[in-house]
């Protein structure tokens, strides 16, 4: 094996944070020579600490579908998915730059409008003061979370690396549980304060002109710097076509919720999206760093070169890519049991943890990240043919495809539940 001793700068998603050198192994396998056992070991702690994040996701889900701003206007809902799915699209694609401050205002702007469509498809009309509600609520809510989780996630990079751990293992979770806890919160309670204020016409107009009179100061300030100014220009479309993704996961929520068979879902909706979207969004991000150290964007590696490879390709073959699939794919089991046990003992959920409900749920779960860890495989490939990054690309479309798989397939097993205890009733 020969081994060649690299000057790298430290990359974190495709992106360079200036500043910092380090010295990297690389061998025949890949740029790091990591065990199974060395990616489980740091994937794991991460991974358990994001999903009792989303775990708490779930719980605050819980307790605030019963407020009266969820139960007037339904339509926040649809909210949900692509204002969670939108921050963690945007931190896990961090370039420690000011234009998630711009893609934050206009997506969270863009999401409340398709909320507003989606609600006027499905009751037929729209009402002017929850629909200024709603915008108000997302742009406030998108913007100050972009500020808020920004700021962790450069301390969580900067950290990984000095303690010498992988930022590929540890970055991405930690985005995610976070962006899905402190974005439901602040949704919760901005749009419940607006809805309190809702007589106050003038109100949600002005938030939300405030907000968008501020994208020109940021973008002024992003295109300072060529690789800011370059993504400003092209991050739009993954993180817009994720939102709308999103978008239909939040209508499955919305139809699903409000019908009290299925109260129950809105615990265990963050979870299953949110553990779904980290496993792979770890999987995209290890792909594209081995891509960035073996390749340059258009030409795949020789192990790589197959353009469309099967499902079992991407658990079962030597490469190690493959191998981090793996482990991926056994933690999802472990991991939902203990988010499952951890929902139980909070008395979380209107469900009970019956031996088919946990069946039905985690055979859900693994389905889930099965099909998302092929996906992945299959479009990280596509991307880099086209010369595209795929950290950039990649996890957006699929964080938001985990959200609407997860959503669906939950909903799934909450009607095979109520059809079978119906058919036990004799109902």
């Amino acid at each position: 094996m020969v081994v060649t001793h690299l000057a790298l700068e430290l990359r974190f998603q495709g992106k360079k944070l200036r500043g910092f050198r380090c010295k990297l192994t690389r061998s025949a396998h890949g740029l790091l020579p990591e065990s199974s056992w060395t990616i489980a070991a740091q994937i794991l702690l991460p991974y358990l600490v994001s999903g009792l994040g989303m775990v708490a996701a779930g719980i605050v889900m819980d307790i605030v579908q019963h407020w009266e701003v969820f139960k007037e206007i339904s339509e926040v809902f649809i909210l949900v998915p692509a204002l969670v799915g939108l921050k963690g699209n945007l931190e896990m694609t961090l370039a420690s730059r000011l234009s998630t401050a711009v893609q934050a205002t206009v997506v969270g702007f863009l999401a409340a409008v398709g909320a507003v469509g989606l609600g006027a498809l499905t009751r037929g009309r729209v009402d002017v003061i929850q629909a200024a509600v709603l915008c108000a609520s997302s742009v406030t809510t998108a913007f100050i979370a972009a500020l808020s989780l920004g700021l962790v996630m450069v301390t969580v990079i900067i950290g990984s690396r000095k303690v010498g751990i992988n930022p590929d293992n540890v970055a991405t979770p930690i985005a995610a549980s976070l962006g899905d806890l402190i974005t439901l919160s602040l949704l919760a309670g901005v749009s419940s304060l607006f809805y309190c204020y809702r007589d106050l016409w003038y109100l949600p107009p002005v938030v939300c002109g405030f907000f968008l009179l501020l994208i020109p100061l940021w973008v002024i300030i992003a295109c300072r710097s060529p690789p800011i100014s370059e993504v400003l220009k092209s991050g739009w479309q993954p993180v817009i076509l994720a939102m709308s993704i999103s978008s239909i996961g939040g209508l499955i929520l919305d139809k699903t919720v409000s019908n009290p068979n299925f109260e129950g879902m809105a615990v265990f909706t963050p979870v299953i999206n949110g553990v779904g979207g980290n496993l792979v969004a770890i999987q995209a991000s290890r792909m594209s760093t081995y891509l960035h150290s073996w390749s340059v964007p258009g030409a795949l590696p020789f192990i790589m070169s197959v353009r469309c490879p099967g499902p079992c390709a991407t658990l079962c073959s030597s490469d190690v890519n493959s191998k981090s699939a793996r482990v991926l794919v056994l933690l999802v089991v472990p991991g939902h049991l203990l988010f499952l046990y951890t929902i139980h003992l909070l008395q979380g959920g209107h469900t009970a943890m019956t031996p088919m409900f946990i069946i039905c749920y985690l055979s859900a779960a693994l389905l889930q990240v099965l099909i998302l860890l092929h996906m992945a495989s299959l479009m990280v490939r596509w991307l880099w043919q086209r010369g595209l990054d795929p950290d950039n690309f990649s996890i957006p479309y699929l964080t938001a495809l985990g959200d609407l798989l997860g959503t669906g397939f939950l909903a799934l097993c909450f009607r095979l539940i109520l059809i079978v205890s119906s058919i036990r009733t004799g109902v």
